[in-house]
């Protein structure tokens, strides 16, 4: 199958085809920092797909791990925050967990580091125009703050900083059920966490409802939110059958994201039957990106974000 021509289905146009960046841009910049996220910018995307995690004193993080793991992260020589005493807390693993942590002390690591460089041989850790060589974890509020400014910044061309004022979220809430400690709020499965509650209060107070979509593996987050708001988009993340379509649309889901495996034909129209939009993860390689498009999805999670576009633009 050529590459070079897959175009969305009849009435589905390019511009209206989500090309989301996952964490950012991961295969081009280590995942979920602001120069990875100003690439993703750069290059147009029309989403930015990222992760979150809470920690000790209450702040929204990006970050997809639970823990500050090596292989992406080191503590910063020039940190001055005095270091956790690891015996002193609960640990996934042999690494520190996020919600054991203060922000302070998150901040203290640097996560410029590519743990796969085999996957990722692209990826590297120079600095972009705007973010410099800030690979610190941020908190949501600050990216936030560095789309706003990108999207004002006279370093970037008219269209990028166009694109940066009506670019979308698609945020991720990092809970697992059976191990509740990696947020660490208390959630009871069925109300807004605090977790939910500080993220929805950021949404809020940045104005940026129609262009935040909250998605999550563990559902009972999402309908939590659905609870208590019934307008932000939700996106029901699946990794494998069963799947269960209709439910997700009945319990509020807009978006269905599985992994791009499983789908079929058949699943796409499914799911467009019942009202939702099916935007699979995480899709890297341009014949697998053309196969899709055809099938008919609506939008495609990648590490690679400018190979997505390349294939929808039929480049």
């Amino acid at each position: 199958m050529s590459t070079t021509t897959a175009q969305p289905p009849a009435g589905q146009h390019a511009d209206s085809f989500d090309v989301e960046g996952h964490r950012g841009a991961r295969g081009l910049k280590p995942e979920n920092t602001l120069p990875a996220f100003e690439t993703a910018l750069d290059l147009g995307v029309t989403t930015l797909e990222l992760d979150l995690h809470y920690t000790a004193d209450g702040v929204v993080v990006v970050w997809h791990d639970p823990e500050l793991d090596n292989s992406k992260c080191g503590l910063d020589p020039a940190a001055t925050v005095e270091a956790p005493d690891p015996d002193s807390l609960v640990k996934w693993g042999d690494a520190l967990l996020i919600s054991q942590l203060t922000f302070e002390q998150v901040k203290a690591y640097r996560c410029d580091r590519n743990p796969e460089p085999e996957r990722f041989p692209d990826q590297d850790n120079s600095p972009t125009l705007l973010a410099g060589e800030n690979y610190s974890l941020i908190s949501l509020a600050e990216l936030f703050d560095f789309v706003a400014r990108y999207s004002q910044s006279d370093q970037k061309s008219e269209a990028q900083r166009e694109n940066a004022r009506r670019v979308q979220f698609n945020i991720e809430t990092k809970r697992v059920p059976d191990r509740p400690k990696t947020i660490g709020d208390g959630f009871n499965g069925q109300n807004p966490g605090p977790f939910e509650v500080a993220i929805l209060a950021l949404v809020e107070e940045y104005g940026l409802s129609d262009r935040v979509i909250i998605q999550s593996f563990d559902h009972r987050s999402l309908w939590a939110v659905r609870s208590v708001n019934q307008e932000i988009r939700l996106a029901a993340l699946t990794a494998g059958a069963p799947v269960a379509i209709s439910q997700y649309a009945n319990n509020g889901a807009n978006i269905w994201s599985p992994n791009y495996n499983m789908l079929t034909p058949h699943l796409i129209a499914e799911a467009h039957e019942a009202g939702l939009q099916v935007i699979p993860w995480t899709v890297n390689e341009q014949e697998e990106m053309g196969q899709l498009i055809e099938w008919g999805v609506d939008g495609i999670i990648s590490d690679r974000p400018d190979l997505v576009a390349a294939v929808v633009s039929g480049d």
